[in-house]
């Protein structure tokens, strides 16, 4: 029985231990030699002075020795603490510093980059390094290389239960510094458990890890293979062609993305009989255009999308069957297995059907809060609604913050979060309601509706475009059409071509704080 997340890989060693784990490149590596490798790991976490469930940071791009590092925590008894290979000096140190980070992996280059800053990560210990050592020293922190982990002496990890905190997720930080999501080995395995039931994975599959791994949706297709048997290919992307191209090369039957790379990808050209092995795509972390879903269907009529919706502090809340995308392609769909979601009034009675509310998620999902935070946790993790009289202890729900509503049927609909909704002229504007017109058109590549100060409406609705081609008449003929298909009061008072990508944080979601930054910044509000 599968409790612990590092005994995901433990079932396939009996089954198919030679059956290959992890792809990267040319590289390959078994289940049996995956599972040797993250033993040995743990080792060095341990002679190193890891003590039980203390934090091992894993700095790195993804790569073979990469998720040996991850697990490697988990063999050991320690959490691991993945950090985006894409934020900066600045932002590893407050990760490093804010869950207490004792042992950190990375590589010589990305060392050099922070070697400012680890003097001031004050309980790091040790640096494992995946290379050389470098001829300078670090006051106060010990280097090994990674290479050591081939030698490392027998000892005995430390034990955990399946409740005990397994890994620290940091958001991407849309309001104030990020927030490191604690979850357990409990939230992690039900996860995998969960989302390979729906999704029907199997050893055949071959999934393909474009996301980064420190992203929750990322992680989950680490976590997704391994839970059947099945093989992980990881890229380090950079243009959305070479996805496609791996796609078509490593004949992948999975692929995870968020919107605004599917929005990408369904504007290439697809190699022919791709979706001959391409079993299905999922999407989360925001919601696909229907014209963006559309045109993937079109150029992947074989392959089955799932559009999901989840949250870092309860994993994955829902998902759309394929079979149900005809009939309502804006759905976000019903509860994963093994998870109850609720729509309910701020004072946790439950909605009606077509009423909006907020959607709040109960089950083996749920995370333990955010690590040294209690105020935060206590604004998000709260009782579940209305559970029954006389329970001795109450059971913790996540408030998602949230606004969906469920149709008769018991399917759910996304109406935005509480925190990008636009409240103008007394109204509440869901900005994906606005994006939905306008790329519908297939003018611009990329669309975000922000909410600018206003002093009479509180906020005007302000849309930022972005499309590779110029048309001076573009504009001009969005407005025409957002006036001719949404009320008075959701119409864009002034649209913005930005004249490159639109910002992304770390997970690769459009920044609309930053943007709305931008926009603060640059009109000091619309007067008018």
């Amino acid at each position: 029985m599968q409790r612990l997340i590092d005994q995901l890989l433990q079932p396939s060693l009996s089954h198919q231990s030679d059956a290959i784990a992890v792809k990267e490149g040319n590289q390959t590596i078994s289940y049996q030699v995956l599972h040797e490798q993250c033993l040995s790991a743990g080792k060095l976490y341990l002679t190193c002075g890891l003590d039980r469930l203390e934090r091992v940071a894993v700095y790195l791009e993804k790569r073979i020795d990469t998720v040996i590092a991850i697990f490697g925590a988990s063999f050991a008894g320690g959490v691991f603490v993945p950090v985006n290979p894409l934020l900066k000096a600045e932002q590893v140190s407050h990760i490093l510093n804010d869950c207490n980070v004792k042992i950190l992996v990375t590589s010589p280059e990305r060392l050099e980059i922070l070697r400012p800053i680890i003097p001031y990560c004050r309980d790091l210990h040790t640096v494992v390094l995946l290379g050389i050592k470098p001829a300078y020293s670090i006051n106060g922190v010990e280097i090994v290389e990674w290479s050591h982990i081939s030698n490392v002496p027998s000892i005995f990890p430390h034990n955990v239960i399946d409740n005990d905190m397994a890994a620290i997720l940091y958001t991407s930080g849309s309001t104030g510094k990020p927030k490191g999501v604690v979850l357990s080995h409990r939230n992690l395995v039900s996860g995998a458990e969960s989302v390979s039931l729906y999704l029907e994975n199997t050893p055949n599959d071959r999934i393909l890890c474009v996301l980064p791994l420190s992203f929750d949706y990322g992680l989950s297709q680490l976590t997704t293979a391994f839970r059947v048997g099945a093989c992980a290919v990881l890229m380090n992307y950079l243009l959305p062609r070479d996805v496609i191209r791996a796609v078509a090369r490593e004949k992948i039957t999975g692929l995870a993305a968020v919107p605004p790379l599917w929005i990408q990808l369904a504007q290439l050209d697809w190699p022919e009989g791709t979706d001959g092995h391409l079993r299905y795509i999922t999407n989360s972390g925001g919601a696909m255009p229907t014209a963006t879903l559309k045109a993937l269907r079109t150029k992947l009529p074989r392959t089955k999308p799932f559009l999901m919706y989840g949250l870092t502090e309860a994993f994955r809340s829902t998902y759309l069957p394929p079979e149900e995308v005809d009939r309502r392609p804006d759905s976000i769909g019903k509860a994963i297995p093994n998870a109850e979601i609720m729509v309910v009034h701020p004072d946790g009675t439950p909605c009606e059907p077509e009423e909006e509310g907020e959607l709040v998620h109960r089950g083996a999902h749920v995370a333990l809060g955010y690590w040294n935070d209690a105020e935060k946790t206590a604004e998000r993790y709260k009782p579940v609604p209305n559970q029954l009289a006389g329970l001795p202890i109450p059971e913790m729900a996540v408030w998602s913050g949230d606004t969906v509503k469920m149709d008769k049927e018991g399917f759910l609909y996304f109406i935005g979060r509480r925190d990008e909704m636009i409240k103008t002229s007394g109204y509440r504007v869901s900005p994906t309601e606005v994006e939905e017109v306008v790329y519908a058109m297939k003018l611009v590549d990329e669309v975000a509706a922000i909410g600018v100060p206003h002093p009479v409406l509180g906020q005007a609705v302000v849309l930022v475009t972005h499309h590779s081609e110029q048309d001076e008449s573009a504009a001009e003929r969005i407005l025409v059409e957002c006036k001719n298909q949404l009320p008075g009061f959701m119409v864009p008072a002034q649209i913005i071509a930005y004249p490159e990508p639109l910002p992304r944080n770390p997970n690769g979601k459009i920044d609309r704080k930053r943007l709305g930054g931008h926009l603060a910044e640059l009109f000091d509000g619309l007067k008018s």
